[in-house]
């Protein structure tokens, strides 16, 4: 895609599913098929962004779910302005990992913020910007579990407890349904890939529920 505007593709799953892992592989591969790509992770992608990122993910950080919520937000209005749609308009794909879902999970659902409180917020954060696709990484509990234990220390972001994981689960699975997505046009299309396997098949399964080939083998390594 080297004209017009470029596409906007969102990673999406609860701690552990494995964005990490698949955002640089798909970023190759579609690099693979020709696309020009940017990689971007929230919060981060720029200089304010990455030092948020840092307070945020601190596990010595005190912040209420508000002033959490706030920050997540003021770190995406400058990745969207900075990066986001300066690539989108010379026509290249952008890939995120986490965008509205995140919010609408954790923030939300997890710390039970008022919904329609951070819908307005949110939407002030992306000026109306829509994501073309959001691919949501589906992993059992007990599976994601084992692989944020191999990770080692958790982050801040993955110590609000097993009752919290669930409400984030269970949003994400709403986020699945057609009549959620109807009520949510702001966070465009969006559809479920299944995140276990070895990481080239799951690769294999993102490309395909974006239209694309999977690229050979080798670039997926």
């Amino acid at each position: 895609m080297t004209s017009g505007r470029g596409r906007f593709v969102v990673l999406e799953g609860g701690d552990g599913v494995g964005k990490t892992t698949q955002l640089p592989r798909l970023v190759t591969a579609l690099e693979a098929r020709g696309h020009v790509v940017r990689a971007i992770r929230e919060p981060g992608g720029t200089p304010a962004g990455d030092a948020i990122r840092a307070l945020l993910l601190d596990p010595a950080s005190s912040l209420v779910p508000a002033a959490e919520l706030l920050l997540f937000l003021a770190a995406r209005a400058q990745v969207v302005a900075d990066v986001v749609r300066p690539a989108l308009a010379r026509g290249e794909w952008v890939v995120a990992d986490r965008f509205f879902v995140s919010t609408y999970a954790y923030q939300a659902a997890g710390h039970g913020l008022d919904l329609s409180q951070v819908r307005v917020a949110t939407a002030l954060a992306t000026g109306g910007l829509v994501p073309d696709l959001t691919l949501v990484l589906r992993l059992g509990a007990a599976a994601a579990a084992a692989r944020r234990a191999r990770r080692g220390a958790a982050d801040r972001m993955e110590r609000h407890g097993s009752a919290f994981a669930a409400r984030v689960a269970a949003a994400y699975d709403a986020a699945l349904d057609a009549g959620w997505q109807a009520r949510h046009p702001e966070c465009g299309p969006i559809v479920g890939v299944d995140a276990d396997g070895a990481p080239d098949v799951v690769t294999a399964r993102l490309l395909e529920a974006l239209g694309e080939r999977p690229a050979p083998s080798a670039t997926l390594t």
